[in-house]
């Protein structure tokens, strides 16, 4: 099919130009005539064509974009209009729609196999904060990165991904029950650089891709099996750690001179955060931060002492929160203490209670592959160990974990009296198990928290004045927490690294060559004092073969 933006003639199935990255026409699979966007039968040979999207409802990507998504892009794209970006692009479509066609109605398969697939496909993308570009016949095209900006663009897209394989599963599982016919999609990643041009008051958004980005994702999408998620190693690079793949070679990729390395995306990783992603790599040196590191430490005295406290530690994105808490936890001095850790992302700030459901998985040690049956022994066996007067704590507790029967009197109370008690059974769990050990619970990025959860971090606060407890949290200087004047709050500001400190770090990166002199000298002037911000260009640096050697252990 004939580009009509630079004339290039594409591949039958492409669905974007493969020289300029632009939206292509509808064409006939049979015999490759152009056809209109309602056909439903090929004007030439008279075949049968695959539904379309509802055009009215997809006609642009602000008929079907998340309000407080829209309004962010639109307060951003000043900034973002001839910005080189970095992206994540993803394909979605089902898997041979049109033998889902056969012997039915069209509008029908539109109602009961297509619409349903493709808002799950575009909810799944709208929950890690992507946008979504295109709405095809029987697919979506969506970026993660622009044109909202999004340092993590790769790893919510592989999270995209993987939900909209989730969801779709679910729901295809109730069709093949009730029609007898299964639906299946498919998922392409590829991550690098366009370029955006304009966006407009319908969210259109006008770019030039770098390269083969969008090109490779759309192969990927055609590669992949029914279910699966593929995606290159510029994706994997990005998201390592954050996601686990399956490797499947080098594959030859038609359009490409040379194979390329696929990857199955087959689940999130271990790392929830980019500290514990780095620490899979292997962590840079701690430097600068031992006044901040005995401030944590006279807190936890005082708490190990009976006089619970709160630390709250504020400082820009990238300026170490999170490697001081690392550091914090991983001392001997907390060799005594019971550590229970969670954290948040933007994308998580509408789950409820979601940091607090972690900081229970990690007491009672739940894992990813229990079943519910497993949670519910392991939360009443840890209940009644710890004290049976805590029993009436169970449903709660059950609740939070989305192990409670259904039909339990506590999921229709009332949702002040649901708040109440939820509240009182963490709070109680907790300070009981102070009595046992000392405790220290952390919560980070805090200005991504919902309500339910920053209420009973302020209940708990309170609480714990008089109990074995220490409760770390970080956040960004714009944040304001509702509990710093409590006599047992305190605030650790995160200043910028100084330039001496920034230089020790960038000689334990580097070592002492020479030659680096330079480089060294031009990161410490623009990094700021932000360590994240070196760590994160000499790593780029390393993997595209700018700077070659061995790092040297710690």
């Amino acid at each position: 099919m004939k580009c009509p933006k630079c004339q290039h003639e594409n591949t039958l199935e492409a669905k974007i130009c493969e020289e300029c990255a632009a939206p292509l026409g509808r064409a006939c699979v049979n015999c490759g005539s152009q056809v209109s966007s309602t056909a439903r039968f090929c004007s030439e040979c008279g075949h049968p064509l695959p539904p379309v999207a509802d055009i009215s409802r997809f006609a642009s990507p602000k008929s079907y974009t998340p309000q407080h998504l829209a309004d962010r892009i639109l307060t951003s794209r000043a900034a973002l209009e001839g910005e080189r970006k970095q992206v994540t692009v993803l394909f979605a479509d089902i898997k041979g729609s049109m033998e889902l066609l056969v012997d039915r109605d069209p509008e029908a398969a539109q109602k009961l196999l297509f619409d349903p697939v493709l808002d799950r496909m575009i909810e799944a993308v709208h929950r890690y904060e992507g946008t979504v570009h295109r709405v095809m016949g029987d697919g979506i095209m969506a970026l993660f990165g622009a044109p909202l900006a999004l340092e993590d663009h790769a790893v919510r897209a592989c999270y995209a991904g993987l939900k909209m394989q989730e969801t779709v599963a679910r729901y295809a599982d109730e069709v093949e029950r009730s029609h007898g016919v299964r639906v299946d999609i498919r998922v392409g990643l590829n991550s690098g650089e366009i370029v955006v041009r304009t966006i407009g008051n319908d969210l259109l958004m006008d770019y030039t891709v770098v390269g083969q980005t969008a090109h490779l994702a759309s192969r990927m999408e055609q590669m992949a099996n029914p279910g699966s998620v593929l995606t290159t190693t510029d994706t994997l690079r990005l998201a390592e750690g954050h996601i686990a793949v399956r490797s499947l070679g080098p594959v030859p990729v038609k359009g490409l001179a040379d194979p390329v390395q696929i990857y199955e995306v087959t689940g999130a990783g271990a790392a929830r955060t980019r500290l514990q992603a780095a620490a899979g790599r292997g962590l840079t040196q701690f430097v600068g931060r031992d006044v901040e590191l005995e401030q944590l430490l006279r807190a936890q005295q005082l708490a190990g002492q009976g006089r619970g406290q709160v630390v709250a530690i504020i400082g820009e994105a990238g300026v170490g929160k999170s490697r001081l808490v690392h550091e914090f936890l991983h001392s001997y001095y907390m060799a005594d203490w019971l550590i229970l850790e969670s954290s948040s992302a933007s994308y998580d700030r509408a789950a409820p209670y979601l940091p607090v459901i972690e900081l229970l998985r990690r007491y009672f040690r739940i894992v990813v592959h229990d079943r519910t049956h497993a949670i519910r022994e392991k939360i009443s066996n840890g209940i009644l160990t710890l004290d049976p007067a805590l029993q009436d704590s169970l449903p709660p507790l059950l609740d939070l974990l989305d192990a409670l029967n259904g039909g339990h009197p506590f999921r229709s109370l009332d949702p002040l009296l649901h708040r109440q008690y939820t509240y009182q059974a963490v709070t109680r769990l907790l300070l009981r198990e102070t009595s046992v050990q000392p405790v220290v619970a952390v919560v980070e990025d805090l200005h991504w928290n919902d309500a339910l959860t920053l209420g009973l971090l302020k209940e708990l606060v309170v609480a714990a004045q008089h109990a074995r407890l220490l409760l770390i949290v970080t956040y960004r200087p714009d944040y304001r927490d509702e509990w710093g004047n409590e006599p047992n709050c305190h605030q650790l500001r995160l200043d910028p690294l100084a330039s001496e400190n920034l230089a020790d770090l960038l000689q334990a990166l580097l070592g002492s060559d020479p030659g680096l002199a330079a480089l060294k000298s031009f990161l410490v002037e623009r990094a700021s004092g932000n360590p994240f911000f070196v760590e994160e260009i000499v790593r780029s640096l390393v993997d595209t073969g700018v700077l070659q050697g061995t790092r040297r252990p710690l």
